[in-house]
């Protein structure tokens, strides 16, 4: 079975919206794109390397499938797996892009994807895309988060984790902290929240 993971640059506070940069996604005002950039170090450099030239296909909401669309054609040198990822998009609208291969996910994502996951084929990377990863954790689709929790906050912006989140207990199987002082920590399910006395 194909997990769904969520690769995600996170903020203290939670935002995961335009850490890339200041014209990423100005949506709802946000005025803080680029927080990831005073943060780069080598070790954060050589762990996204690890993951992203691991087998994947990805898995991406519109918006996030319209940044990427004109930017990593151009920059395939820097990200190869890229261009031969199949591009999932989860999207009522986009039914077609010269960014081949794709394939776009309209009506019931959350059934769409669960039919994915059972079906022969690399883990399902999920970068940004705010929206559908709600829709993912609302039905209980993600497997496991790797996350970058940078050591700022913004106070404003879209979060990982909002009203209607399924409770979940996981566990972290690997982590580092960065020279610059990113938490490094990959997450994965590990059943239902037990709770109790301390």
């Amino acid at each position: 079975m194909r997990k769904v993971i969520a690769l995600e640059f996170i903020t203290l506070d939670g935002v995961i919206q335009a850490g890339g940069g200041p014209e990423e996604d100005t949506s709802g005002g946000f005025a803080y794109g680029g927080w990831q950039a005073p943060y780069s170090d080598d070790v954060i450099g050589t762990v996204m390397n690890r993951q992203m030239n691991m087998p994947f296909d990805l898995l991406l909401g519109r918006k996030t499938f319209e940044i990427w669309a004109p930017y990593w054609p151009q920059h395939a040198d820097r990200w190869p797996g890229v261009m031969k990822a199949t591009k999932y998009v989860a999207s009522n609208t986009m039914t077609s892009h010269e960014w081949q291969p794709s394939v776009f996910l309209g009506g019931d994502v959350a059934e769409k994807v669960s039919q994915l996951k059972q079906q022969p084929g690399p883990d399902l990377n999920v970068y940004g895309s705010a929206n559908l990863l709600q829709t993912l954790m609302k039905h209980d689709l993600v497997d496991e988060f790797w996350l970058k929790i940078y050591p700022l906050t913004l106070g404003s912006g879209k979060r990982l984790f909002v009203d209607g989140t399924i409770p979940a207990a996981f566990k972290v199987t690997e982590s580092q902290v960065s020279p610059s002082g990113i938490i490094i920590v990959n997450y994965e399910r590990a059943g239902a929240v037990n709770s109790g006395s301390v």
